[in-house]
């Protein structure tokens, strides 16, 4: 046999033995396609879609830090600088149904004041869907209206509560009128054993609080009631907003239906001190230009007690602020007066 033959013997027996093991030949797996994060713009700028769902995510918070000096809700307040930090994570999702996006509505607070231990509270948790919202929100004795001016110390004198459970229904005709119908949990709350000592501890009735609202251009009223159905009395709300471009202004005005009960909508404010029979907000803002604002913001009650607040918005970059606050209120029935500061820095995201 000679090399030639060798060689080609070789050949055909290697082509056989390919042939043989053709069926066996291992082949690489396609590559899982890569699913890139969604923007999702249908429920506003933030959201995006979790991948492999149509559900829509969006991630915010804040981070803040601040000095105090003296309390503008306590008259014995005569501590020097008290240093407050505060951390807030929200977390909001949208789906598309066939009765309008599912929403949901969830924040948690994380604070630290001089050395104590961080506290945690679930400021928020709420499911809405057609105008319906359940879940733990601010009363919409507050929410609807807006709540006060654009300080920081805007409820020395009280305004109505806040974080509370309650099933809300809320209207938009889409041509300026807007109302509301919220049915609040009255055992929780600020006064959820009564304002005046009431036991509610067999009591099964809800709190309600219904409002209604016009804007058309530059001007919005609105007014809002809510009943207290432990102290059984109520308060109602009614205000007034202008925008003129060069300064906004507001006016709000609230009743008692009884001065000298205090309830869970026209409760005590700084010093345990309620209304009275009314009490009466109104404040401006003028935009010095776009990074600049100045603020003021003025309160007095039927039960003698004075409020007075003006800050300085000052946003250096975006989504960071630095404001500088002074506090003046005087509780006239008890003859007592106080001066108070703020120096926040706050980073949104």
């Amino acid at each position: 046999m000679n090399i030639k033959s060798l060689l080609l013997g070789s050949a055909a027996a290697l082509a056989a033995v390919s042939g043989a093991h053709a069926a066996d030949a291992i082949v690489a797996a396609e590559p899982e396609p890569l699913e890139y994060v969604r923007i999702c713009d249908a429920y506003g700028a933030g959201y995006f879609f979790i991948p492999g769902t149509e559900t829509c995510l969006k991630i915010g918070g804040k981070v803040r830090t601040e000095g105090k000096w003296y309390d503008a809700y306590d008259a014995d307040s005569h501590n020097g600088t008290l240093w407050h930090t505060r951390a807030e994570l929200q977390l909001q999702t949208a789906t598309d149904t066939e009765y309008g996006p599912l929403k949901t509505n969830t924040e948690l607070r994380w604070d630290w004041n001089d050395g104590n231990a961080t506290s945690t509270n679930l400021l928020h948790a709420s499911i809405s869907l057609g105008g319906f919202t359940v879940g733990k929100e601010d009363s919409q004795f507050n929410v609807f209206t807006g709540y006060a001016g654009d300080v920081i110390n805007d409820d020395v004198v009280y305004d109505g509560p806040y974080e509370l459970n309650q099933i809300t229904y809320n209207y938009d005709a889409g041509n300026g009128f807007t109302a509301v119908i919220s049915v609040e949990d009255s055992n929780s709350g600020k006064f959820a054993t009564g304002a005046n000592g009431e036991d509610s501890t067999n009591h099964y009735l809800p709190d309600v609080v219904a409002g209604v609202g016009y804007k058309a251009g530059a001007w919005a009223f609105k007014v809002v009631g809510g009943y207290d159905s432990i102290v059984e009395e109520g308060a109602i709300k009614a205000r007034v907003d202008a925008d003129f471009g060069v300064f906004s202004a507001f006016l709000m005005g609230g009743w008692n239906t009884d001065g000298d009960k205090l309830n869970k909508y026209a409760g005590a404010g700084s010093e345990g001190i309620g209304w009275g029979d009314w009490a009466v907000w109104g404040g401006v803002g003028v935009p010095v230009n776009e990074k600049l604002k100045w603020n003021l913001q003025l309160a007095y009650t039927d039960s003698k007690v004075f409020a007075a607040t003006t800050n300085v918005k000052w946003n250096p970059v975006k989504n960071l602020l630095i404001e500088p606050e002074v506090s003046y209120t005087n509780w006239d029935s008890i003859n007592k007066d106080q001066w108070a500061g703020i120096l926040r820095f706050e980073r949104s995201f």
